[in-house]
């Protein structure tokens, strides 16, 4: 009896330490997700409040715990200021025990925050940012670039609205590094195409008056004028050049970064016609639709493209966290490249070595106000565009961590 007693309490001893040993590969016996974000400036409506929502979703539908620890969700405003995104993100690693930094909108604050997580070996869980050199010549092993980058949004819009005729492009631009990478790649593809850039004029960030910028886009008599900013400044831009009649002038008008909360902002009576290409669309189908309904009801708007991005970043690294029975860096982002992500929005997607997640984009085009039927109904999606087509391939790329 006795043999068997002590027979019980060693199993009982030994699965003990088995569970204590899986569960002591958590780090600070928790995991620590900081959402890095604006929270207070021109881009507080495409990410913002709602991005930290969509960390917290994300969360909630995986579970609370993660190899039996808890998992918590921080949050902290950048303001779109470099020094102040740095400052937080090294508290952060330094006094905070945060393991990965999730969103960032703002590519000059990002590429900051890209260097130290490598130096610090933690996780960069891009939504928010577009600069496609994050996963090219700067690309890093400690990054994923999770929603879009300016390559795509280039290339798939360009494309099209080429096609359709529009031929000349002049460009309304933000004088920082999204702006201008964004204005680099589409160039890049107007001109392949066939196409010709009559000019462009460059703006700062958070401009209200955009009456000159838009006399220069009517005068220079191009097909096409094409906002490669961002925020507010789309918004202010595209609604005061329909002011102007840019579009009854016969002018097509292409938002290079555009979403929903900015068709909303601006109204469907300016911004209808318009083109866009977006990595997620709230009614794309009855799954969309209903963790939309859901996000809605806490933020009392419809998702953006950063804002799904934030939810499915962080989903798929939970869901890396519990493959790899770790939270080490380079265990998880290991896992993260080897697994399919599958998220209410993104289907089949893929982790590249380069950081770049590959999954499907959309060419969409702003609807009349007679075609929309209900609140938030916005889009036509006109194209799904494959992720191997839309982002840049293997064989174009700088970055080193490559095989080609």
């Amino acid at each position: 009896m006795r043999g068997h007693l002590a027979c019980a309490m060693l199993a009982a001893m030994t699965s003990a330490a088995m569970t204590t040993a899986a569960t002591a590969q958590v780090s600070d016996d928790a995991v620590r997700i900081g959402v890095l974000t604006d929270l207070s400036s021109w881009g507080r409506d495409n990410s913002g409040p709602g991005s930290v929502e969509a960390a917290k979703m994300a969360v909630e539908e995986f579970g609370p715990t993660v190899l039996g620890k808890p998992i918590e969700i921080i949050s902290a405003d950048h303001q779109m200021k470099t020094d102040v995104g740095v400052q937080i993100v090294r508290g952060w690693f330094d006094n905070g025990k945060v393991d990965a930094v999730v969103d960032i909108p703002n590519s000059g604050i990002a590429i900051a925050v890209h260097n130290m997580v490598r130096e610090r070996n933690k996780i960069a869980l891009l939504s928010g940012p577009g600069a496609s050199s994050l996963t090219d010549e700067l690309c890093s092993p400690n990054t994923v670039h999770f929603t879009y980058d300016t390559y795509a949004l280039s290339k798939v819009t360009a494309s099209a609205v080429i096609k359709e005729g529009g031929k000349s492009w002049y460009f309304i631009t933000a004088d920082y590094a999204f702006g201008q990478q964004l204005e680099k790649d589409a160039t890049r593809f107007v001109n392949e195409m066939g196409g010709k850039v009559l000019g462009g004029v460059k703006h700062p960030t958070n401009t209200a008056d955009f009456s000159s910028f838009a006399l220069q886009a009517q005068s220079s008599k191009a097909d096409v004028v094409a906002f490669a900013n961002a925020g507010q400044d789309t918004d202010n831009a595209i609604k005061q050049s329909g002011e102007f009649g840019l579009v009854q002038g016969g002018q097509k008008l292409v938002g290079l970064l555009m979403f929903d909360t900015d068709v909303h902002a601006i109204g469907l009576k300016s911004a209808q016609g318009t083109y866009m290409t977006t990595a997620s669309y709230w009614a794309m189908d009855e799954a969309t639709r209903a963790w939309s309904k859901k996000f809605f009801e806490r933020t009392k708007v419809m998702p953006t493209m950063i804002q799904t991005g934030v939810y499915g970043s962080v989903l798929h690294y939970l869901k890396a966290i519990k493959a790899a029975g770790t939270d080490d860096s380079a265990k998880v982002m290991a896992k993260m490249r080897e697994l399919p992500i599958e998220d209410t929005f993104v289907h089949g997607g893929k982790l590249r070595e380069d950081g770049r997640v590959i999954r499907d984009m959309y060419l969409a085009k702003v609807k009349t106000p007679a075609q929309s039927k209900e609140p938030w109904d916005y889009l036509e999606i006109v194209k799904t565009v494959k992720g191997e087509d839309a982002f840049r391939p293997v064989s174009e790329s700088k970055c080193p961590l490559l095989k080609k």
